[in-house]
C-alpha cells in the first residue's frame, strides 16, 4: 500500500512538469538601425539628427549604453567603397533621444557627400548604416542682419537685410513658448497680420536655399520682441452724401469694414464756420438732422470711431443749404 501512494504521487508531479526544449541562445543586444536620419547646411556646418533606437533587433528595451558612428563621404560609390573613405565622427552625444550633431562644412564645399550613421552595443556590434541621405554642400549664405519689427495697422511688420534665395519667418509668443514657423517669403519684409493687440510677439527669421539635394540655411537672427498696441483708426467714411428734405437733411456714407468698429461722428459747420461735433450713429451708416433752418447753409463731415476710441480723419465736407 505505502509503495502505490509513492507511485501515484510521482505520476501527479511527472503530469504537471513541462517538457525541456532546447536552450535559448543568449541575447545580442544589437541596437535596430537610425531610419530618420536627416542633415542641413546652417551657416558654415553640416546639422544632422535623428532619433536614437529604443530597441534591439531582437525586440528588447536598450537598458545599457550606446555608441554613434557617424560617417561623411563622397557620393557616388557603393556602400563599401564609402565606408571605407568616409571620414568618421564617434564623439557624437547620445544622452538623449533626439541627437543633433554639427560637423564643419569647409572641406566638402562644392561636392555632394553622402551621410550616414550607425548605432553599435556595448560589444561594438551593430545593425547596419542609417538611411543613406545626400547633401550638395555649397558655400554658406551671407549670414541675415538688422532685423526690426514695428507695429502697422495691418499688424506686425517686419525687415531684415540679406541675400538669400528665401527667408523663413519664426515666431514665439510671450515668454514661455517656443519658436514655430510663420511663413516663408523671397522678400527682406514680411508683415505678420495674425496679431492680436496687447500679446507680446518675439521673431526671428534665417535665409535659405532648397532644390534637389541643396539644404542651406543661414543662422537665425537674434529675436526682436513687440507689443502691438491698437492706435490706428478705422478708415476715413467714405461716399458721404446729403439730401435735404424740408425741416432736415439726412446723409448718408458707405459702411466701414473695420472689424472693431463702433461708430460714426458726425460734424456740422454753418456756412463757412468752425466744425462742431453734432452727434453719433452706432446703428448704421445715416444719420438725420433734424436741428436746421430753412434758408441757412451748413457743411457735414463724417468720422469713424473704433471701440476704444481712435477715431478717424474727417471726410471730406457736403455742403447744402437748409429748406
Amino acid at each position: 500500500m505505502r509503495w502505490s501512494w509513492v507511485a501515484v504521487a510521482a505520476a501527479l508531479v511527472s503530469a504537471g512538469c513541462g517538457s525541456i526544449g532546447e536552450p535559448l541562445p543568449p541575447a545580442l543586444h544589437i541596437p535596430q538601425r537610425v531610419t530618420d536620419l536627416s542633415a542641413l547646411e546652417q551657416g558654415g556646418k553640416i546639422v544632422v539628427q535623428f532619433t536614437l533606437p529604443a530597441r534591439t533587433t531582437e525586440n528588447l528595451a536598450i537598458r545599457k549604453p550606446v555608441t554613434a558612428d557617424l560617417g561623411v563621404g563622397i557620393a557616388g560609390s557603393p556602400l563599401e567603397t564609402w565606408a571605407a573613405g568616409a571620414k568618421r565622427f564617434t564623439d557624437i552625444p547620445v544622452d538623449k533621444r533626439i541627437v543633433t550633431y554639427e560637423v564643419p562644412a569647409k572641406e566638402w564645399i562644392g561636392k555632394d557627400v553622402v551621410i550616414a550613421v550607425r548605432i553599435l552595443s556595448p560589444s561594438n556590434r551593430s545593425a547596419g548604416w542609417s538611411n543613406l541621405v545626400t547633401l550638395s554642400v555649397v558655400p554658406p549664405l551671407a549670414p541675415l542682419s538688422s532685423l526690426s519689427a514695428s507695429d502697422v495697422a495691418e499688424g506686425v511688420r517686419l525687415t531684415w537685410q540679406g541675400a538669400s534665395p528665401m527667408y523663413r519667418i519664426h515666431r514665439r509668443e510671450g515668454d514661455g513658448s517656443s519658436a514655430a514657423s510663420l511663413a516663408e517669403t523671397d522678400h527682406t519684409s514680411y508683415t505678420d497680420t495674425t496679431t492680436e493687440y496687447g500679446k507680446t510677439y518675439h521673431y526671428a527669421v534665417e535665409g535659405f536655399r532648397a532644390g534637389g539635394s541643396v539644404h542651406a540655411l543661414t543662422d537665425r537672427t537674434p529675436e526682436v520682441a513687440v507689443t502691438p498696441v491698437d492706435t490706428w483708426p478705422p478708415p476715413v467714411p467714405a461716399g458721404v452724401a446729403a439730401v435735404v428734405s424740408l425741416g432736415r437733411v439726412e446723409l448718408v456714407w458707405e459702411r466701414s469694414i473695420a472689424p472693431d468698429l463702433a461708430g460714426y461722428r458726425i460734424y456740422r459747420a454753418e456756412s463757412e464756420g468752425p466744425f462742431t461735433r453734432l452727434g453719433e450713429a452706432r446703428e448704421g451708416p445715416s444719420y438725420s438732422d433734424r436741428a436746421v433752418v430753412a434758408g441757412r447753409g451748413y457743411r457735414y463731415s463724417v468720422a469713424a470711431f473704433d471701440q476704444i476710441g481712435n477715431e478717424s480723419e474727417k471726410s471730406p465736407p457736403v455742403a447744402v443749404q437748409a429748406q
